[in-house]
């Protein structure tokens, strides 16, 4: 019982801090996404094609979340994007504190679309709120069409599932159909988009989605 009661306090606590970059962010009218995905699914893949589709279009900028290395800022910076990151040394989550102290290092004033891509997890993440106007799982056809089934917490907090690597699906067992319908019976009310990176199969209507979202903010 001792441990569900700190475990409260901490979600407590974390909540508070999100209502208050939730409150900054809108101040500034910034549409916010947060990011989350098992490792190796493509979500800097996804950041990056999102940069390079959108970057004439949208004001951007991105909070790049790391266990250990400061790899995929620095292939943010590279695309001229303001960008923050990170490292967790370990932790398996950003915190909402953790992004408070980044987003206040971005010129917010000049920003539409605030990126934050978490650390590649699909179990801790689910349960922390940052502060994001939408929660977007990422998921690619590698990972096999069973993921929202083992992982519906995550699922069932996102607003959107972006279903990563199509151009793969020829080469794997996994089927796309199989793994939208596993998303959608999790959570009814989730977007869906089928992407590929290598391609550019999908990116445009991601980035219409995002485009018109901020539009309404």
């Amino acid at each position: 019982m001792s441990v569900l009661t700190v475990e409260r306090k901490v979600l407590e606590k974390n909540d508070s801090i999100a209502a208050v970059n939730r409150e900054l962010l809108k101040s500034h009218h910034i549409f916010s996404i947060n990011l989350v995905s098992s490792p190796g699914s493509g979500k800097t893949s996804i950041v990056e094609k999102t940069i390079e589709f959108c970057r004439d279009r949208i004001k951007m900028a991105v909070v790049e979340g790391d266990i250990q290395t400061d790899l995929d800022a620095k292939r943010v910076d590279v695309l001229g994007i303001p960008v923050v990151q990170i490292v967790t040394h370990g932790a398996c989550h950003l915190e909402a504190a953790l992004v408070s102290e980044s987003i206040k290092q971005l010129p917010l004033s000049s920003v539409e679309l605030m990126i934050i891509e978490n650390v590649g997890n699909l179990v801790c993440p689910s349960g922390y709120d940052l502060g994001e106007d939408k929660k977007v799982v990422i998921v690619s056809t590698t990972e096999g069409d069973d993921k929202p089934l083992k992982y519906p917490a995550m699922f069932r907090n996102a607003s959107v599932v972006i279903i990563n690597k199509i151009d793969l699906a020829p080469y794997l067992n996994s089927s796309i159909a199989e793994l939208e319908k596993n998303a959608l019976s999790i959570n009814p009310d989730l977007k869906v988009f089928k992407t590929s990176c290598t391609t550019g199969e999908g990116i445009e209507y991601w980035c219409k989605w995002l485009e018109s979202n901020i539009t309404r903010k």
